[in-house]
């Protein structure tokens, strides 16, 4: 259960009091058994045995810990920041996700009635658009992300500058901005624009660094009765500006509490490898409580097959 520090600070020398704020600890622990081929986003589990894994390509996530805080300034408007570690549960090593020990989220954030500003390292808005649609959910293994570097844009940006509009009747759109002297003397823009109400998710992203060519993708998801069908297409660059794009497309059947994914990609064109290919995940999951399930998933990915069974907690 995730603990909340709930304080009322009073100025005890003018007797004025100070906006009330809370912070909160939370966290992911995930680990389990598999075998990789095709690399890890972070770790040491590629070594193609059956080892421990955590952090690895076949976790669904990344374990981690985190805080979070808000204060109510009044008038509709908060300040809030989130600072978050990744941890590798082989050792208890930190895992900085390219970015430090706080490498996973260092950011602070005005909101209110009239959206939200944020300053700092985040997930960007590309990687939310995905989110909308995506039926692994944001798992290491998925087969869209893995295939295409997330909408080509990756997971995070470091120095962003960004601005998310309030939800109107289920559409949101957020735009985020990284000066050049914050990224190797290349002006970054990201963003997206979602429709999530109901049994649709549909979502446009976008990212794109000066000098190379835009990155896209659209994607959408319809839930019914006890099943979820998704469908995307994506287009993306790597930093020598060479081209990977195709479609992806899957379904998802949820038994109580039990589900089973199957998601697949088809690249219509690669000159990341010069190879096209047909990659697919298969997920099976099955939830032991709100916040803890089990999990076994199989990737192939660019003619490699990665496996892996574990428990996620989230706390």
């Amino acid at each position: 259960m995730k603990k909340s520090l709930i304080a009322l600070a009073v100025l005890g020398a003018s007797g004025v009091a100070m906006a009330q704020s809370s912070v909160t600890l939370y966290g992911v622990a995930d680990a389990g058994v598999g075998k990789i081929e095709a690399g890890a986003p972070a770790g040491n589990d590629a070594t193609d045995k059956t080892q421990f894994i955590s952090g690895s390509l076949m976790n669904n996530g990344m374990s981690r810990i985190g805080v979070r805080g808000v204060e109510d300034l009044g008038g509709g408007l908060k300040a809030g920041f989130n600072f978050e570690s990744g941890l590798d549960l082989d050792q208890g090593d930190n895992l900085g996700v390219g970015g430090g020990f706080w490498g996973r989220a260092a950011n602070l954030w005005l909101g209110g009635n009239w959206g939200t500003f944020k300053m700092g390292r985040t997930l960007n808005p590309t990687y939310y658009g995905l989110a909308t649609w995506g039926l692994t959910g944001t798992a290491l293994y998925s087969v869209i992300g893995n295939t295409y570097n997330w909408g080509g844009g990756g997971l995070r940006n470091n120095s962003q500058l960004s601005y998310r509009t309030p939800d109107m009747g289920g559409f949101s759109a957020e735009i985020g901005y990284i000066l050049k002297a914050d990224n190797a003397d290349r002006a970054k823009v990201d963003l997206n624009v979602i429709y999530a109400n109901g049994p649709i998710g549909v979502a446009v992203s976008a990212n794109k660094v000066k000098g190379i060519s835009t990155n896209w993708s659209v994607g959408g998801k319809y839930s019914f009765s006890n099943f979820a069908l998704a469908a995307s297409y994506t287009n993306a660059n790597n930093l020598a500006n060479a081209r990977r794009r195709g479609f992806g497309i899957g379904g998802t059947a949820t038994f109580g509490a039990a589900s089973l994914t199957l998601d697949l990609t088809r690249d219509t064109k690669n000159e990341w490898t010069g190879k096209k290919y047909t990659n697919g995940v298969v997920e099976a999951k099955y939830a032991l409580s709100k916040r803890t399930f089990v999990y076994g998933a199989f990737l192939r990915l660019d003619d490699t097959n990665n496996y892996g069974i574990g428990v996620r907690h989230n706390f």
